[in-house]
């Protein structure tokens, strides 16, 4: 009898071990078959009640009967326990739908060259302290040109073709620098930053240029600037820029109104090392220019050119991101094409 008790004790255990391990609706069926079939070992014992002595069976019966009655109001109860949890589940997914969930098949959208190069310009600059500023793009005359040292008068005007509005001294800024005075008049000193932008010429659209193009002015103003920090700035934003431990800079003397003195910023082509076509077989690419900020211009802003220094630099964007993708027509930037964009 000990054993026969032993072996039902057994049976329980083993019954709640499996019943821990269903999944499936189905899995019920099969448990149920399993310790309550015709083949199952409770039956077996059953069966055998036959030869137990009386006194054995009044112990050994009522012991089964109770098992059996667990096994059977256990499973049906974990059933509908079962069926219950999942009809909360499909409940709760159909209440809380994400919209924004994979669906097989879907285009999925990646971000444009331009918000690619302008996300890693702006990192490489905040690591070396400058902030990102911004400015409008619908501009006054007075911030545009007279303010960058560029009067009425001044032959540089010539340079940029601009668009002028109906409103009288209102025109689409033809650069980024307007905000260079326009942040001096306003921040506190010591001042480091950027400002990549829109910006409008009316030239005609060919493969290099285009009526509107992304531009990054950078400046930094404090007391004791050299060009010296200007130089080291640039060599340190390519070499991140185009992923370089090595790369060598060349300076050239240029003019701009707005510095004095200017230069022009070259660097050594970061495709070749012989010459190829980005670099016209010179092995050498323009970059950008730049130079220390014009005391008038410091004088525009509100600061003292006898106490502060400053340089300032501009770059065209485009123009990066047509060397750093190696692009050969600007216009594939704004052109929207799928297969164009999904390289990137």
């Amino acid at each position: 009898m000990e054993e026969i008790l032993a072996q039902l004790s057994s049976i329980k255990q083993a019954f709640q071990q499996d019943l821990q391990k269903i999944q499936l609706l189905r899995e019920f069926d099969d448990l149920k078959i399993s310790f309550l079939g015709k083949k199952s070992p409770l039956q077996g014992l059953l069966a055998g009640m036959k030869e137990l002595s009386v006194d054995n069976r009044r112990t050994v019966g009522p012991a089964l009967q109770e098992l059996k009655g667990f096994l059977e109001s256990t499973i049906e109860e974990a059933r509908q326990a079962f069926i219950e949890r999942k009809a909360r589940t499909a409940i709760e997914k159909e209440q809380n739908f994400d919209v924004t969930a994979y669906k097989p098949g879907a285009v999925h959208g990646r971000l444009h060259p331009y918000s690619q190069a302008v996300e890693e310009i702006e990192d490489i600059f905040i690591s070396m302290g400058y902030e990102i500023l911004d400015g409008p793009e619908l501009e006054t005359d007075f911030y545009n040109f007279t303010a960058l040292n560029i009067p009425q008068d001044h032959p540089a005007r010539d340079m940029y073709d601009t668009f002028w509005t109906n409103k009288k001294s209102m025109l689409m800024r033809t650069h980024t620098s307007p905000v260079q005075v326009r942040s001096m008049q306003t921040l506190e000193l010591p001042l480091a930053a950027i400002v990549p932008g829109r910006t409008y010429r009316h030239e005609a659209v060919d493969a290099t240029h285009d009526f509107m193009f992304m531009q990054c002015e950078g400046f930094f103003i404090d007391k004791n600037v050299t060009i010296a920090h200007m130089f080291a700035t640039a060599q340190t934003f390519l070499k991140q820029l185009f992923k370089k431990d090595e790369l060598d800079i060349r300076i050239r003397p240029g003019f701009f109104p707005f510095v004095e003195p200017g230069f022009e910023i070259d660097m050594r082509c970061p495709f070749c090392s012989q010459g190829c076509s980005v670099c016209k077989r010179s092995t050498w690419m323009e970059v950008f220019p730049g130079g220390m900020i014009h005391p008038n211009v410091l004088r525009a802003g509100g600061i003292d050119p006898d106490v502060y220094s400053g340089f300032a630099f501009g770059f065209g964007l485009s123009r990066l991101v047509m060397l750093k993708y190696s692009i050969d027509d600007i216009r594939h930037l704004y052109g929207g094409k799928l297969k164009f964009l999904e390289q990137f």
